[in-house]
């Protein structure tokens, strides 16, 4: 591998990350504002406000989450943090003293068969629930956004990070932070590695080129070089193949000391072919798409030392035990992955806080008081449904503090302020956590 003068400690790579993420903004090559004449797109939730009078009916909150597909390993943490979040409002007295309830619970799919979150995004509709809860695509979200928030249902997620959903609709929120800040601690993570030709493998969808774009961006304002895969090159992949031996020559034969792996379930076919290839595996990289357990799928040793990302707070101490013994009472099964967990339990959590700031549990005032209850104009900081809504119901404005970390709604209804935390496989091609950075969104 290439050393450029740019290695250094990891604490100086810490803080060297935290100073870029703080300066980065949420650009993006397709901007969701604007309609195909050129002028600014309509929110699709234009027409939705708060009711004069607001409902106190017992708030239910559907899911739309990937029980099949390629990102199904992304379900159970995403359920355990929705679940347990319910679970502590209702023991906790519920909302407006009525238990809150997950119905109905959909499946999204992922990026490779539209028609089942099309068909979801329906049956929520016809639910008329005011929250949903997902999805954790950013390309499935795409696909049912209009259908959601034009009928007035606020959608949060856990777990989009596409540039393209900043400010996209007025009812869209998300507890993960947009791409622009994950891009950017990855690339100088790698640039920090030593890394000067770095090649992408990445496949052409939303998530995997708009991370891409922000990688780039970050490599090359470190001085880097992507010598494959670069944007505009048209070396991406369709979702879905599942041979990369013509794909993983050409990367190689332009000598990258670093590859970054951007994909989702085609991971399992890219790094054998990686490996076949005599592939440095050590100077791999991945993001949150990939990220995963790879134990059960590699030879032991197939991804030591190989790093990857996921934004947000990996769970500790008695929130992620909390978490592994409602998915392990609720499914039988135990909890391997806790991606985008704490996001959830945040999610779920401030809907019902809104509901209880506006003493409604309709969407239009669910959504009027989202950014108020998640600290946008102040207030007393909480880390708890229970005593948040206490401070709510003596007239109180909050700050709700939960487990993922993030900082409150920004204008684009992301999170301000959010962490990425860095992996690195162990020996059993699992990915452990090593360390957070801090980033901050505009």
């Amino acid at each position: 591998m290439t050393r450029t003068t740019r290695a250094t400690t990891a604490l100086a790579l810490a803080g060297a990350a935290a100073l870029l993420l703080a300066a980065c903004s949420t650009t993006t090559s397709a901007d969701p504002t604007a309609s195909a004449s050129g002028g600014p797109k309509k929110d699709p939730a234009a027409s939705c406000k708060a009711p004069a009078t607001p409902s106190t009916d017992a708030l239910k909150i559907g899911t739309i989450l990937p029980l099949t597909g390629s990102l199904a390993y992304l379900n159970p943490p995403a359920e355990a943090g929705v679940g347990l979040a319910v679970e502590d409002i209702n023991s906790a007295g519920g909302v407006l003293g009525k238990n809150v309830a997950i119905s109905p619970a959909t499946d999204s799919g992922d990026s490779n068969d539209m028609t089942v979150s099309s068909s979801a995004a329906t049956k929520l509709v016809n639910a008329k629930v005011p929250v949903v809860i997902g999805a954790e695509s950013s390309s499935v979200t795409l696909n049912v956004i209009d259908q959601l928030t034009s009928n007035c249902i606020v959608e949060i997620s856990p777990a989009n990070t596409a540039t393209d959903l900043s400010g996209y609709s007025s009812y869209y929120y998300r507890t993960a932070p947009p791409d622009s800040v994950q891009g950017s601690a990855l690339g100088q993570l790698i640039t920090g590695d030593g890394h000067a030709k770095v090649a992408f493998l990445v496949f052409n969808d939303t998530y995997g080129t708009g991370l891409r774009n922000s990688v780039q961006t970050a490599i090359e304002a470190s001085g880097g070089q992507v010598v494959y895969g670069a944007k505009g090159k048209g070396q991406e992949f369709p979702p879905g193949q599942t041979t990369f031996s013509s794909e993983v020559t050409a990367a190689l034969a332009t000598k990258p000391d670093a590859i970054v792996v951007l994909a989702f379930d085609e991971t399992k076919s890219i790094i054998p072919e990686l490996k076949s290839q005599n592939a440095d595996m050590k100077s791999i990289y991945m993001s949150d798409g990939n990220t995963a357990d790879y134990s059960k799928d590699f030879d032991k040793g197939t991804l030591a030392d190989a790093q990857g990302t996921i934004p947000g707070a990996s769970p500790k101490g008695d929130l992620k035990q909390r978490l592994a013994a409602f998915y392990k009472k609720s499914s039988g099964k135990d909890l391997a992955d806790y991606s985008y967990a704490a996001e959830s339990y945040d999610a779920t959590t401030l809907a019902a806080l809104a509901a209880v700031k506006g003493k409604g549990t309709d969407s239009g005032t669910i959504q009027k008081n989202m950014a108020a209850v998640s600290g946008a104009d102040g207030g007393t900081a909480c880390a708890t449904f229970k005593a948040c809504a206490a401070l709510l119901t003596s007239g109180k404005d909050i700050h709700y503090t939960g487990p993922s970390g993030i900082g409150p709604f920004n204008k684009k209804n992301d999170p301000s302020s959010a962490y990425i935390g860095i992996y690195k496989f162990d020996g059993d091609n699992k990915p452990v956590y090593k360390s957070a950075i801090q980033g901050s969104a505009k």
